[in-house]
């Protein structure tokens, strides 16, 4: 998780409505990343339950989100930020959080797209917003987001809302995006500027379209 993907977590975390208990997938938090990848301190005094493949700091329950340890209609929000693309069968991942997910309850995720390869324990995929919108076409109401160049975005995240689920209202989506653009931000030292806007001229936008829009986001709210 970067600067900008933890702006994206808080700003949907305060502009929808979130039932409890909270799953978080992926909730371990890499030493020296504990400011950034700390979820639960965006909920202060909620039901929140770390759920992660290995033991340590922030996890409470240790499963695959292949396979969660939680009853049907059980939870009421489900978090994954950076966490699909590292789950080797991911339609499965999908269906379990769809499976303990009560009927007015949400998920809020978030997958890489334009990123180099990583472990935790492996990478294995990339997901377009289409390729998001079309795995969560059983939630009636998706806020879809991406950042970035739209045909090579950084980032995709969605806010997905279960058939019961208060779904934003007009101004609610409108603040989600006031808090996008004040929170979403992830800023580029003046060397690495200069270097791309010389880059820029010389060889055109480009190649450096991904670092010289990673502020520059697109939402869609989208209905089945």
């Amino acid at each position: 998780m970067n600067g900008f993907v933890r702006g994206v977590a808080r700003s949907m975390i305060e502009s929808f409505e979130l039932p409890e208990p909270i799953v978080e997938i992926g909730s371990f938090q890499v030493p020296g990343q504990e400011e950034l990848i700390n979820l639960r301190g965006l909920l202060p005094n909620r039901d929140f339950t770390g759920v992660d493949f290995r033991p340590g700091p922030g996890v409470d329950v240790v499963a695959s989100v292949e396979n969660l340890p939680f009853a049907d209609c059980s939870v009421g929000t489900v978090l994954a930020f950076s966490v699909f693309e590292h789950v080797k069968h991911f339609w499965t991942g999908f269906d379990e959080v769809f499976r303990i997910l009560r009927p007015d309850g949400v998920l809020l995720v978030c997958t890489p797209f334009y990123f180099h390869v990583h472990d935790y324990p492996s990478d294995y995929w990339r997901f377009t917003p289409e390729a998001i919108d079309s795995l969560l076409e059983r939630y009636p109401t998706r806020v879809l987001g991406w950042h970035g160049p739209n045909r090579r975005p950084l980032n995709v995240w969605a806010a997905a809302f279960c058939e019961r689920a208060i779904t934003p209202t007009e101004e609610r989506i409108a603040a989600y995006k006031q808090r996008l653009a004040k929170y979403a931000k992830e800023p580029v030292g003046w060397g690495r500027q200069l270097r791309f806007r010389l880059g820029r001229i010389l060889c055109g936008r480009r190649p450096f379209a991904t670092h010289l829009d990673r502020e520059k986001w697109s939402t869609e709210v989208r209905c089945t």
